[in-house]
């Protein structure tokens, strides 16, 4: 569809409330963005109580991949067709992708809550509609920020950015209490907080949300989809399977199925880029990247992903698996109090994200991108400093700092990257951003286990097999033990397991004290500290590294950005966007200024002093 070639109509009854409709815009893609990210974080926290009420070990190295599954699946079906919904935005209309997403979410919400079966039928039957419900968060995120950057003009678009980023990681902290509350409960609970507010949404955002942005008509790149999807599906599909065991490898990165999954992923990406330079109507405009701010805000963008991606399941396993049990905390209860003591995380993003954006729109992004970056750095180094057994006030102040610099990155570095795409491609530009920051979160996700099994590798096989055999484990069965894989023990840890109440199970009372040293709340946590803290240092090294880059990465938009504000007023599709996100108009009713139409109460062009009809001011 495209918009209709038809005369300037004059203001309809529209206008009279259409000064509101930016902020319904902005409060309802907010919820969405707030619901996606608390059911993604409600599952993560909850996974002890899903494998329970489902009949399933997850240390039974069979069931690895379930676990893998249950937490990665719905972020690579996002990252793969969160582009395509992008470019579909663009095609039929931004709000009608984005209403279908809504439905979508909510109906597998529902459907996740109906489990009857158990054991690997019943993880197969949770991963299937979490695949599903990753459809519905697609359309969601490819549409949400192309439907903010139509209804705000440019000189808002960064308070508005901030404010749905600030719900982004609100919603995922906010999932991580939910989860610690509620799983304990009843497991199905998780999924079924979200239906109210799906409900709701999905009514009024059908009710109330328009299409004000710059359609086209176009074909479907389909050899593009098809290329796109399937080579970067085999890309994170390989990843998820290389941090898991191969032969008597600890992780699986010499499996043959694993190599051809990345070297034949990365030779179709190759030849969908090819095929993107040919084809008339591509899925990734890949002329977006011809504009630096565009290119460089991506890069940091992807480099921040990269660094803070992996952080979530860190932080988790370091409280879960160590520091609550060393603190008193039994297994059961390390859930809940992990999402508690990573507030301070929240908070710090809550105050600077929205500040930042507000900020951005005034004084420009790069001081704030960069600063941003760099302060995450900063906070990064700072906790591979504190042992392992910290003092929890100066790590709340750590989480605090990483919370500030992340806020202060996100919001200016995505109106930077927005302001900078032409209106008819905004869906396609956000679906870009969001394919590189999902696309991130798999690959940090499997950078860091893959930093911290490699340190775990060299010194936990000798450290659990010495503390078992001093705790009277026969010499056999201790080097059995531990020889469990280290993603095993990561696990075990993550999801507040002791794994050798299982692991020994009936041989527990043949030791000297019945068992009662090797399963109480210490031991496990003493004897993977050390190990575990010199895997932490490598993989927040990493993170450092990542950090530091998108900071010199940030430093490359300014100079476009000064130049665009002096020479390149906004594009005309952009500002009807914004004067109809304003005053309410229907596409329909957009008025294009021509030579012999009088631009009576035209937009200023931001920095121009032109208005956007193209009269000079006098």
């Amino acid at each position: 569809m495209s918009l209709p070639d038809q005369a300037p109509v004059t203001a309809s009854p529209a206008l009279e409330r259409g000064s509101h409709y930016k902020w319904i815009a902005l409060s309802n893609t907010t919820l969405g963005v707030l619901m996606v990210m608390i059911n993604q974080s409600i599952v993560l926290i909850a996974l002890p109580d899903i494998f329970r009420g489902i009949h399933l070990n997850p240390l039974d190295p069979s069931n690895t991949s379930y676990l893998l599954w249950m937490l990665m699946g719905f972020m690579v079906v996002t990252a793969v067709l969160v582009v395509t919904f992008g470019r579909l935005g663009d095609m039929f209309g931004r709000v009608r992708m984005y209403n279908m997403g809504f439905a979508v979410f909510t109906l597998c919400s529902i459907l996740l809550s109906l489990t009857w079966l158990h054991g690997s039928a019943g993880a197969l039957w949770l991963i299937g509609w979490r695949i599903v419900q990753g459809i519905g968060g697609a359309l969601l995120f490819a549409n949400s920020t192309a439907i903010l950057t139509d209804a705000f003009p440019v000189e808002q678009r960064g308070t508005a950015l901030g404010i749905n980023s600030l719900a982004a990681i609100a919603g995922s902290f906010l999932g991580l209490v939910l989860g610690g509350v509620l799983a304990p409960i009843d497991w199905k609970m998780i999924f079924l907080v979200s239906v109210p507010f799906g409900i709701f949404g999905t009514v009024w955002a059908y009710l109330k949300l328009r299409d004000t942005g710059v359609r086209q008509r176009a074909r479907m790149d389909w050899w593009g989809n098809v290329t796109f999807a399937v080579g970067l599906i085999s890309i994170l599909v390989g990843i998820t399977y290389g941090i898991q065991p191969y032969g008597s490898s600890t992780m699986g990165w010499g499996n043959p199925w694993v190599l051809t999954a990345l070297i034949g992923g990365a030779v179709v990406l190759a030849v969908f880029v090819r095929i993107e330079t040919v084809v008339a109507d591509p899925l990734f405009r890949l002329s977006l990247f011809r504009l630096r701010a565009f290119t460089a805000g991506n890069i940091a963008s992807l480099l921040t992903a990269l660094g803070r991606g992996g952080l979530q399941f860190m932080l988790i396993i370091w409280l879960q698996g160590i520091w609550l049990p060393l603190h008193g905390y039994s297994f059961e209860r390390t859930p809940l109090w992990a999402g508690i003591y990573m507030i301070p995380l929240t908070i710090g993003f809550l105050f600077s994200a929205p500040a930042s954006g507000w900020l951005s729109d005034r004084f420009g992004a790069r001081i704030f991108t960069v600063v941003g970056t760099l302060v995450t750095a900063g906070s990064f180094l700072a906790l591979m400093a504190l042992p392992t057994d910290f003092n929890y006030w100066l790590f709340a102040l750590l989480l605090l700092v990483n919370g500030l610099g992340s806020g202060l990155f996100a919001s200016p570095n995505r109106a930077e990257i927005m302001n900078s795409v032409p209106a008819e491609s905004r869906g396609a530009g956000a679906g870009m951003t969001a394919t590189f920051q999902n696309s991130a979160m798999v690959l940090s996700i499997g950078i860091f286990f893959s930093l911290m099994i490699a340190g775990l590798s060299h010194t936990l096989p000798g450290a659990m097999h010495d503390g078992l055999v001093q705790q009277g484990v026969p010499e056999g069965q201790a080097r059995q033990i531990s020889h469990l894989p280290p993603i095993g023990v990561l696990f075990a840890a993550f999801l507040g397991y002791n794994p050798f109440q299982q692991l020994l199970g009936g041989h527990l009372a043949g030791l000297p004290d019945g068992g009662a040293t090797l399963t109480s709340k210490e031991f496990f946590p003493h004897l993977i500290s050390a190990p575990f803290h010199r895997g932490l240092v490598v993989a927040f090294w990493f993170a450092v590294a990542a950090c530091l880059i998108a900071a010199v990465s940030s430093l490359l938009t300014e100079r476009v950005d000064r130049r665009r504000r002096v020479k390149a007023p906004e594009s005309l599709g952009s500002e009807l966007a914004a004067v109809s996100g304003e005053a309410g108009l229907a596409p329909s009713e957009l008025v294009v200024p021509s030579e012999d139409t009088p631009a009576t109460g035209a937009v200023e062009a931001p920095g121009t002093g032109t208005p956007s009809g193209g009269q000079p001011r006098r």
